[in-house]
């Protein structure tokens, strides 16, 4: 148990943004969210998931929809707190034992330190993907047979409502609909959790993880190919390229962001070019053509320079960045999980290879 507070809410906001893969939201945004609400109420108490009873009962909240939307369409704060307890009440669950985040990223891992402070209960180091997914059904939960239903939704306006549903791919479409109609952004409630199957099916120590990568990102200490190297031995990653971006195309469908960045290589990757394919997130990054690398495994594109994380959104021409991959969790490399979340399942006429496989091909594997 340790408390959080403004030192590790930065390097939380930039560590989870680096894991969201390009999505899970603008990692400013959810940082000032977060420091206001432990300015308001005090820190945050943050427990593993080792430390709670079995018994006890825990609810997530989360934005979801389209991230760009957040760039003209901030939260107007009460959301949070309300879509939380909603659940609860129509659970009947008197005293929620604690809080945790359902992915990482920029605006998910923050929104949950939110409702700790506000309601002084826990979070729980752990989420449901270890990185960020586009879709509800998207979980370590769903693949632990926890349901996501019944659901809490509610927007900025006051509209909120309970979902029942028959299966969690039910809960993604009904909740999808209503979230476009909300204005492509949504705040939800779901997967409601005993702390047996936080611990049986969650992520464990995402949040102390994507703090320790903020720490380094952020660290002032080392000089760039230091600081580099020192990410990529946390991560256990490889960055794949390194170049400008020269061309972006997105469009705003069905309430995700979907898009393709082109990167001109720079330095040993001069004469190349990368494209990264996303969904919100990030799912394949292509060389010349050839892939590199694909979801689940992790597709963060950062700053050429400072190692910040660069989400979807923020991408534009002229922007010089470098695409690094790292391994997905083992969860998610099950039969189950590459039929959840692989190439595939995204439209994409690829088998899943990990990451490993990939570069022990020929993939190439550089700083």
């Amino acid at each position: 148990m340790r408390y959080l507070d403004q030192e590790a809410i930065e390097d939380i906001a930039v560590g989870a943004a680096f894991l969201g893969t390009g999505g899970g939201g603008d990692p400013y945004i959810g940082k000032m969210m977060a420091l206001s609400a432990i300015k308001e109420f005090g820190p945050v108490k943050m427990v593993a998931p080792e430390e709670v009873a079995d018994e006890d009962f825990f609810l997530p909240s989360a934005m979801m929809g389209a991230p760009s939307v957040l760039i003209e369409k901030f939260p107007k704060g009460d959301e949070f707190v309300r879509v939380f307890e909603k659940l609860g009440r129509y659970l009947g669950v008197e005293n929620v034992a604690g809080t945790f985040p359902m992915e990482a990223g920029g605006v998910n891992s923050m929104i949950p330190i939110v409702v700790a402070a506000s309601l002084k209960i826990p979070l729980v180091d752990c989420d449901g993907m270890g990185r960020a997914f586009p879709e509800l059904q998207m979980t370590t939960f769903n693949l632990g047979g926890v349901s996501a239903a019944p659901m809490a939704i509610t927007d900025e306006k006051g509209n909120i409502g309970i979902m029942e549903t028959i299966s969690n791919k039910w809960t993604e479409r009904l909740a999808r609909v209503q979230t476009v109609e909300m204005g492509a952004s949504s705040l939800v409630s779901l997967y409601p959790s005993t702390g047996r199957q936080l611990k049986d099916h969650g992520i464990h120590n995402i949040v102390t993880f994507s703090e320790k990568i903020g720490q380094v990102i952020r660290s002032n200490e080392a000089d760039e190919a230091t600081k580099l190297n020192n990410l990529l031995e946390l991560i256990n990653g490889t960055q794949l390229f390194e170049g400008k971006i020269i061309d972006v195309i997105r469009r705003l469908e069905g309430g995700f962001n979907f898009g393709e960045a082109t990167i001109e290589g720079l330095n040993q990757d001069l004469g190349s070019e990368t494209n990264v394919f996303f969904q919100n997130e990030n799912l394949i990054a292509e060389k010349d053509g050839v892939p590199m690398a694909m979801t689940p495994d992790l597709i963060c594109m950062v700053d050429l320079e400072t190692l910040m994380p660069v989400t979807t959104e923020a991408l534009k021409y002229g922007k010089r960045v470098r695409v690094i991959a790292l391994p997905c969790d083992e969860k998610w490399r099950t039969e189950e999980g590459i039929a959840t979340v692989g190439p595939r399942y995204f439209g994409y006429d690829l088998d899943y290879v990990p990451l490993e496989e990939m570069l022990a091909q020929g993939g190439e594997a550089h700083v």
